[in-house]
């Protein structure tokens, strides 16, 4: 499967990195990308992370608006110039920097989540409380996408 799915929470160690999940470091790699792109997500304390195929989602994105223009020039700033590329050490770590700390809060521990082309990164308690939030959102969610599914 060429998608990151699933959630994964693990530990920081003691020299404040923490280890991609295999099956993610494995999709970095079928890319080609070595490293870790990562920019904050536009609506949650999170980072959006991955390689080149998020690359070129923000890309797209920024392509559909005319160059030089307000729209083009905030989202530029907020998703390119605060990202931030890092190396993955031989173990597939990497380190916990303090802007991604600022971010989302990080502290101890840290929860992945596929999102398809990307993934993210949250701190555990705030993603339990996310996740909780968009399961309970999932039956309006469903009526407003299928005006004709049965409602519950």
């Amino acid at each position: 499967m060429d998608r990151f799915v699933a959630h994964y929470t693990t530990r920081l160690d003691a020299k404040g990195r923490v280890s991609i999940p295999a099956a993610y470091r494995l999709l970095l790699d079928k890319e080609g990308y070595d490293g870790l792109f990562l920019c904050p997500a536009m609506a949650d304390p999170a980072l959006d992370c991955g390689g080149q195929a998020l690359i070129n989602d923000i890309d797209t994105l920024l392509n559909a608006f005319p160059a030089y223009s307000e729209e083009r020039d905030l989202l530029s700033t907020a998703l390119l110039g605060r990202s931030q590329i890092l190396k993955r050490d031989p173990e597939g770590r990497i380190v916990v920097t303090d802007f991604m700390r600022e971010v989302t809060g990080l502290r101890d521990s840290v929860t992945f989540v596929g999102h398809g082309n990307k993934f993210q990164i949250w701190e555990p308690t705030r993603f339990a409380a996310h996740a909780a939030t968009a399961v309970q959102r999932l039956p309006d969610l469903r009526r407003r996408l299928s005006p004709s599914a049965p409602r519950s």
